[in-house]
């Protein structure tokens, strides 16, 4: 398992659920206590310039090597760096099953352009959008438009690089500071997170989600990478999923297969349900976070099997994934400051368990003294479970009140939609 947050927690804590012995690089303090953690990475010292990202898991032949050394049967690689640096392919040259797609075939998550073209090629419903790369055509992008403005970075920003405002400058500002952005209409109507596992043909869905991507309550404030989520979605059309995957997923799939890009591992696409149907707000090329700290808990399916089911081709004959009966929520603690500069170093009690609730690492290190503490923005993820959305929601709030971190905050209104 390739990273270091509470999504590799998540999907550390379903593979060894399952029996496996499980390896992770860097890891974290709450992976370690579950899988061997390689905490320098994949070769050495986490460095965040390395071409494999802040992530610490190393360049792509560090990953590779790595694998060859532990003799992996199947390497998982969470976070999007590693995987538009083509940690993917650095692996599979060596005859080893990787789970994520190549360099190439990421692209659809490290260009914004790149997947317009790709939606627009195979005809999946999108925003009407302009990539732009003056700003004389930012401003006229603008005009296009009006208010709502949303302007989107071209390249990867950790889950930060969109704005949406209603404020031209701030717009104008979030644009001049990025190469190149895509700047499109604004999406009305609420947000959905589905994730798709594929082999470059067959492509099975995962339940639904939401998250909540702005940092303050009532969804105010500016985005980050996300402080909750909860599934199921009672309010979500019956017919959700199986729309998505006629429309999205698989044009999608079968797009990047005729260009010769087979498109092998997790697809995430982010939805808005419109009142003239589904839209596809983003790709991204690797489970959410934190969507996937609830999907995964409610998976009965063992994880590995459909992982590596689609590393090697063999989706077809896997099992459908089956789901426990209930409802998870996750609410995210973030450290003060986040998302703008968010103060690391600060010590982390995680307090006494309570019913039907558990602690994921997302930002935490162990100092000199061996304490625990925050070494992220997001710093801790609360999963509760429970029979209904209500009850998980309770269950992790509960939880996340026995928390202690200096200035530690988070929403208070996760999955409080109905």
């Amino acid at each position: 398992m390739i990273g270091s947050g509470g999504r590799e927690h998540a999907t550390v804590r379903a593979l060894a659920a399952d029996g496996h012995d499980v390896h992770a690089a860097p890891g974290n303090p709450g992976i370690a206590g579950l899988a061997e953690a390689h905490p320098g990475g994949a070769g050495g010292p986490a460095d965040p310039g390395a071409p494999g990202g802040p992530s610490g898991a190393g360049s792509p032949r560090e990953i590779s090597e790595l694998a060859r050394k532990i003799t992996a049967d199947l390497v998982v690689i969470g976070p999007e760096a590693p995987l538009v640096a083509g940690a993917a392919d650095a692996v599979t040259e060596h005859g080893i099953p990787c789970f994520g797609p190549s360099r190439r075939a990421a692209m659809i998550e490290g260009s914004k352009a790149f997947a317009k073209e790709l939606m627009a090629e195979a005809g999946i419903p999108t925003a009407r959008s302009f990539t732009c790369r003056t700003s004389s055509e930012v401003e006229e992008a603008l005009r296009t438009f009006g208010q709502k403005y949303v302007v989107k970075d071209d390249a990867l920003a950790a889950g930060k690089g969109v704005v949406v405002t209603t404020d031209i400058a701030v717009a104008r500002g979030h644009a001049a500071s990025c190469e190149t952005v895509v700047v499109e209409e604004f999406l009305d109507g609420p947000e959905v997170s589905l994730f798709a596992v594929t082999d470059g043909t067959t492509a099975v869905p995962l339940l639904p989600a939401q998250d909540f991507k702005r940092a303050r309550d009532g969804d105010l404030g500016p985005n980050t990478g996300g402080m909750g989520a909860y599934t199921p979605l009672p309010w979500a059309p019956a017919d959700l999923v199986e729309q998505a995957m006629a429309s999205v997923i698989q044009p999608a799939v079968d797009a990047m297969r005729r260009r010769g890009t087979p498109y092998q591992g997790l697809l995430y696409a982010g939805l808005s349900l419109t009142a003239n149907g589904i839209r596809v707000i983003e790709f991204n090329a690797r489970f959410g976070d934190p969507e996937t700290q609830v999907v995964l808990d409610r998976l009965a399916t063992p994880l590995a099997d459909l992982l590596y089911a689609a590393a090697t081709g063999d989706l077809a004959t896997a099992n459908t994934p089956r789901w426990h009966a209930g409802a998870a929520v996750t609410v995210v603690i973030a450290a003060q400051g986040y998302p703008e500069a968010p103060v690391l170093g600060d010590r982390i009690e995680l307090g006494a368990n309570t019913p039907g609730a558990y602690i994921l690492h997302a930002g935490t290190a162990r100092d000199a003294q061996g304490d625990l503490v925050s070494a992220g923005g997001r710093v801790l993820n609360v999963v509760g479970t429970g029979t209904d959305v209500a009850t998980a929601r309770a269950a992790a709030y509960q939880r996340a009140g026995t928390v202690e971190l200096r200035g530690g905050w988070y929403r208070r209104d996760i999955a409080d939609r109905g």
